[in-house]
């Protein structure tokens, strides 16, 4: 039975049992609101690991002052019963006293350059800060040998990539592959601000993203041309408004020109349905 701890003692007491009986340890950190993707990110914790570790936290550094923290969905039983049925042994809620014991404003940050700083870091200035300093800390908290994140924050896994490499972290980062509903739409937390209406209209990111991957196959190289492709797709769909689209290199989110051979390019959107904001992500080579 997946075991609810809200202490840092209690967490560092049952993984500092887990190493020394020499279970590998694995964490998938989460800002609750579960849904199926979630599920899968813990399964493979489960796979790998002899002690899966789920964090339930909304991080208050990761939003901007016109963000929807105050109303980012709390949803904590139900996320108990997600994370017992896909594998979970213990779930840590820490509150934000526990993680950020002198204030957010008074707290230590980390900072990734470069990769911060484009797409998402530009829309949404200091997100990448509060992502990679609570990150940060749930791996000094956990000590996990594993730690499982989703493809669909795309941005985020580099970053965090980025981090442990920098850092010298002893932390292997997995990335697990998106989660999509049935007509394509990537699951988010998210979702649920949808209205039906909304919800349907959504569909066109994954829309976007095929019709990109479509016309690279069959040739195109232009990534100025597949821009288009991503830009007009959007457009068609009335109650979208684009953020950004981009073609990038899948290592440094660098925008590119061109699509060349021994090169992964990565298309990427963010856009706003309604009042809430998505994001979605597809390679389009390799």
């Amino acid at each position: 039975m997946a075991k609810l701890i809200g202490t840092v003692a209690e967490l560092r007491e049952a993984v500092g049992r887990a190493k020394k009986a020499g279970r590998v340890v694995g964490l998938v950190p989460t800002m609750g609101a579960l849904h199926e993707g979630h599920a899968r990110l813990i399964e493979r914790c489960r796979d790998e690991c002899g002690l899966v570790v789920v964090s339930i936290f909304v991080n208050p550094t990761q939003f901007g002052p016109n963000e929807d923290f105050e109303r980012y969905p709390r949803t904590l039983d139900a996320d108990m019963a997600r994370c017992e049925a896909a594998g979970a042994d213990l779930v840590f809620v820490p509150d934000v006293a526990t993680m950020y014991p002198r204030g957010k404003d008074e707290a230590t940050y980390v900072e990734v350059p470069g990769l911060s700083s484009v797409l998402e870091g530009a829309s949404r200035p200091g997100h990448f800060r509060g992502v990679a300093t609570v990150v940060l800390k749930l791996f000094a908290l956990s000590q996990p040998d594993l730690a499982f994140f989703g493809a669909k924050d795309y941005q985020q896994q580099l970053v965090i990539r980025r981090m442990v490499d920098d850092l010298n972290l002893p932390v292997t980062v997995r990335t697990v592959e998106t989660v999509r509903e049935a007509d394509g739409l990537a699951m988010s937390s998210r979702n649920r601000y949808l209205d039906p209406a909304e919800r349907k209209a959504a569909t066109v990111l994954h829309r976007a993203l095929v019709a990109a991957r479509d016309a690279v196959a069959a040739g195109e190289r232009d990534a100025n041309r597949v821009r288009q492709i991503l830009t007009a797709t959007i457009e068609s769909e009335g109650k979208a408004v684009l953020d950004y689209a981009e073609v990038a290199d899948a290592e440094t989110l660098e925008p590119l020109g061109a699509l060349t051979p021994g090169r992964h390019a990565v298309g990427l959107l963010a856009v706003r349905v309604g009042g809430t904001r998505l994001i979605d992500n597809a390679l389009l080579t390799g």
